[in-house]
């Protein structure tokens, strides 16, 4: 009778327990996707972010995430009709935060890494973070260099030792004649070639890139990307419903110019 007693007495905490949290919005016996039933039943959608990579990831004066991400995720959120819940944690963290449910996706500058397609969904790219080639904004320098088959002969500032330095010794073995100039910060290879017109064009990953245009520094990026290092969305790998409505989202943002409009924003200003 002991037994028996313990035994209904366990059944009736698990039926509880699995009572309350359906009442919580967890999908207990449910089939499909968990994690956009979870979505939609709590109505929000949990993002995590590394708030200290501007202007994608910030703190705000009051203390409070902000960025392009932020913005992106916000109008991915008022597309399904839910709230956008924040979880700020450290970058090295933000996977696991994932596999282990703390959120439901990482929107935080995160490049696609093709190693951890077996333990998570990525989106499609949103952002393109490569090296790209750059030049001045003058009729002059855009005329006769519009790819890296112009650079014969050319010299390229470059920031020493980053993958705009790697690349720039690649594309030196196949044309010996290019002539690399390093120096220590982008900042000063940026500052090179707007100003030195021995400097004839720029090799510099695109984040830093928009940063200068958007501060006004007359340069543009000619050509097609020369490394590519997209950043996506992070999803748990069994989220395939979330996948297909986060892809549904940034094709319609794409399509309707509000990611390029996103992206202008936040890349012409140091503050939000």
């Amino acid at each position: 009778m002991r037994w028996l007693w313990w035994g209904l007495a366990a059944l009736t905490l698990t039926g509880l327990g699995i009572f309350s949290l359906e009442r919580t919005g967890y999908p207990i016996f449910r089939t499909g996707d968990y994690t956009w039933q979870a979505i939609q039943a709590r109505g929000t959608w949990r993002v995590g972010l590394d708030p200290s990579f501007p202007p994608f990831d910030l703190l705000d004066s009051n203390g409070q995430p902000a960025g392009y991400d932020v913005a992106l995720a916000g109008a991915l959120a008022a597309r399904w009709g839910v709230q956008l819940e924040l979880h700020t944690i450290g970058f090295d963290s933000l996977l696991d935060a994932v596999r282990t449910g703390q959120v439901d996706s990482v929107v935080s500058a995160y490049p696609y890494d093709p190693r951890l397609t077996r333990d998570v969904r990525f989106s499609s790219p949103y952002f393109e973070a490569g090296i790209r080639l750059a030049v001045r904004v003058a009729p002059e320098a855009t005329a006769s260099i519009t790819d890296v088959a112009d650079l014969a002969g050319r010299t390229v500032a470059v920031e020493w030792g980053s993958i705009g330095d790697l690349v720039g010794r690649r594309l030196q073995q196949g044309e010996p004649t290019l002539h690399l100039v390093r120096f220590s910060t982008p900042d000063e290879a940026i500052t090179a070639l707007v100003t030195d017109p021995t400097v004839d064009a720029l090799l510099i990953d695109n984040v830093t890139l928009r940063l200068a245009q958007g501060q006004g520094q007359p340069i543009e990026e000619v050509g097609p990307v020369l490394e590519s290092n997209p950043y996506v969305i992070v999803l748990p790998h069994t989220a395939t419903t979330l996948h297909e409505q986060v892809e549904q989202g940034l094709q319609a943002l794409r399509t309707s110019g509000e990611l390029a409009e996103l992206e202008a924003q936040w890349f012409a200003r140091v503050e939000p």
